[in-house]
């Protein structure tokens, strides 16, 4: 029992012409379905060998159409008793001992399928039933997660544990279409006039599987994710990669549920559509955007124009001389002086101008301001021509 192939490649419209009776995929079938039954077409009109087809039962000679990006089986009493994962056109026999029950096309499906076949396989003539199923082998969209409340993980960038709330959407691929079906797809699916299997459908008890168990390797495959030492990733690119991150979940997900190995799923993009950080660590990233802005270049650049402008601050209060410079070393003073800006008309030396404004007072004490000035001369924060000037200007010379 098995399948002749009649050609390959695409159901051209002169196959249409000659083929008028044949199973075939139905019209308006949704983008996210697994698993569908394949109906028949024509109206027999004398040609063909099915004319004495029943209701469930492939008949010896009948025609099957087996589009791009799809498998096919047949199941006989909830067994599969052949396979097809390669485009084209095929007859199915019964008789013949000669023809192939299975077909490949090649690639990771001619290993993978091969392996699951042999351990999966049935043979016999058709009994009470036989039916044909489809398999959507494209890329799946749109299958939905979401977190009630916050997942929490280490983060090794923050040095902290992080947590938020997130949804979004995956895409998953079936990637051994015999595990799937025999390990996965329930029986209510592979009856007469069964439902389409379609990921989408959350009523049901396999949809709500997968997205408890997506659900449930969220942390990990975050923490997988900003802790991996070869990528340098940080928790604000989760959003961005979904190649990176549907990495690290598949991965998760693999160890904890199986998906590959037990069931012939495969996770290939992560869409997060939105995340939540909780309070603590919103201020964590908010110190990392500061620290962020403070380094390199950037934070010399803003350092120098801090302490220039306390500089000037403390130079505009009595005594505030000294206090512009305590707690600072003497380089880093002296390099600060070189970066204040002062008004044209007034003197390049910040501490001329402070005096010029400091001899409006009432009370200056001429000495006490001239040891302040000797003291930084002494120091080498300003020259001899600076406090000479400061000299002559306090003492009214």
């Amino acid at each position: 029992m098995g399948f002749i192939k009649a050609f390959t490649g695409a159901f051209s419209g002169t196959f249409a012409d000659e083929w008028k009776d044949f199973y075939a995929p139905r019209q308006g079938l949704s983008e996210t379905v697994g698993i569908f039954q394949a109906v028949p077409y024509g109206t027999n009109a004398g040609r063909g060998e099915n004319t004495k087809g029943s209701e469930n039962i492939i008949t010896n000679g009948s025609k099957i159409v087996v589009p791009e990006g799809t498998a096919l089986i047949t199941v006989q009493d909830g067994q599969i008793t052949g396979f097809i994962a390669e485009p084209g056109g095929f007859i199915y026999t019964s008789e013949d001992p000669n023809s192939k029950s299975i077909f490949s096309g090649g690639g990771i499906l001619a290993s993978t399928i091969g392996t699951s076949w042999e351990r999966f396989k049935f043979g016999g003539q058709p009994g009470a039933q036989q039916l044909a199923f489809y398999i959507n082998l494209k890329e799946i969209p749109n299958n939905r997660f979401g977190t009630q409340s916050e997942i929490y993980w280490d983060d090794a960038y923050l040095n902290a544990q992080v947590g938020a709330m997130t949804r979004g959407t995956y895409t998953l691929k079936i990637v051994d279409p015999i595990l799937f079906v025999k390990n996965f797809v329930p029986t209510k699916y592979l009856l007469p006039n069964a439902p389409d299997f379609d990921f989408q459908d959350m009523d049901s008890e396999v949809g709500n599987q997968l997205f408890n168990e997506i659900v449930n390797s969220l942390n990990d495959a975050f923490a997988n994710y900003t802790n991996d030492p070869n990528k340098g990733n940080r928790i604000t690119k989760i959003q961005q990669d979904q190649i990176g991150l549907a990495e690290s979940l598949s991965q998760v997900v693999e160890a904890n549920f199986h998906w590959k190995e037990s069931r012939g799923l495969e996770i290939v993009r992560v869409a997060i559509q939105a995340i939540e950080y909780d309070e603590d660590t919103k201020k964590l990233l908010s110190d990392v955007k500061k620290a962020d802005a403070l380094s390199g270049a950037r934070g010399n650049s803003f350092m120098q124009q801090s302490v220039a402008r306390g500089i000037q601050a403390a130079g505009a209060n009595e005594g505030g001389t000294g206090m512009a410079f305590m707690g600072m070393g003497m380089n880093a003073a002296g390099g600060m002086m070189g970066g204040i800006q002062q008004p044209a008309e007034a003197s390049t030396n910040p501490f001329i101008h402070t005096a010029e404004q400091q001899t409006t007072k009432e009370e200056v004490d001429p000495y006490q301001k001239l040891t302040e000035m000797k003291k930084l001369l002494d120091e080498g924060l300003i020259t001899q021509a600076d406090f000479d000037a400061v000299k002559a200007k306090l003492l009214g010379l």
